[in-house]
């Protein structure tokens, strides 16, 4: 378990979301096994990249993260995969040594999750707080 303080792992998964971001179109990888659990959804949520499968990048995050204002400023992060996600995010445990690797390389060390800046065409940007990311654009649910 992680220890508190700057570095603890939240209360929820739905408040940090750290996991679901990176630079990397090769962030996620999507096993046989995890392209037929993504069943319908796998088109849109996975692609090959040369003969190798991986979860699909937006703005710099995870295709099916998807965020919402969670009624006090903040943000709410939730994957609408999350029945069918890979095993890679299955095995990723919150307060593990994974996760906080997760939010040590990439959640600033002080604040609040993000506030979206701005709403156009459906979607909520938000300032992310991975600094080498920016300006992200997630579905507004």
């Amino acid at each position: 378990m992680m220890a508190s303080g700057k570095n603890a792992a939240p209360s929820d998964c739905r408040r940090c979301g750290a996991c679901c971001f990176s630079p990397s179109a090769l962030h996620v990888r999507v096993t046989g096994d995890d392209w037929a659990r993504l069943g319908d959804r796998v088109e849109e949520a996975a692609h090959f990249v040369g003969n190798r499968a991986f979860m699909r990048r937006v703005d710099g995050h995870c295709a099916a993260l998807a965020v919402r204002e969670d009624g006090c400023g903040g943000a709410d992060f939730f994957c609408t995969v999350y029945e069918s996600r890979p095993q890679i995010c299955r095995d990723l445990e919150r307060g593990s040594p994974q996760c906080a690797g997760e939010i040590v390389m990439k959640v600033p060390q002080s604040g609040p999750p993000p506030a979206p800046v701005e709403r156009r065409d459906g979607l909520a940007w938000f300032q992310t707080p991975w600094p080498y990311l920016g300006l992200s654009s997630v579905r507004l649910l």
